[in-house]
């Protein structure tokens, strides 16, 4: 039986940044792992992922969330250093 583990350990993404599409998305992790690596092989489809990610950081702190805008700070982070890319403006 595949796990959902099993699923995220076939993607390039961590688990902190399926957990981030997750959020944005509103939905399970298991779909927001395919979401991610579906968007993954998709051309820019990694600034999308950062958009999400930088999104999210914008409401954790519109709501005054700072705990949470900083682990997503680092998320975004560690994406941005695995996968460069995603920055928006690189081809």
């Amino acid at each position: 039986m595949i796990t959902l583990d099993d699923i995220e350990d076939m993607t390039d993404l961590t688990r902190e940044e399926i957990a981030a599409i997750a959020e944005h998305e509103h939905i399970p992790e298991a779909d927001a792992t395919l979401l991610g690596d579906y968007l993954m092989h998709l051309h820019h489809g990694g600034q999308k992922v950062q958009a999400m990610i930088c999104e999210d950081i914008r409401a954790a702190l519109h709501a005054d969330n700072l705990a949470h805008a900083r682990e997503l700070y680092a998320v975004l982070h560690r994406f941005v250093a695995d996968h460069p890319e995603a920055v928006r403006g690189a081809d």
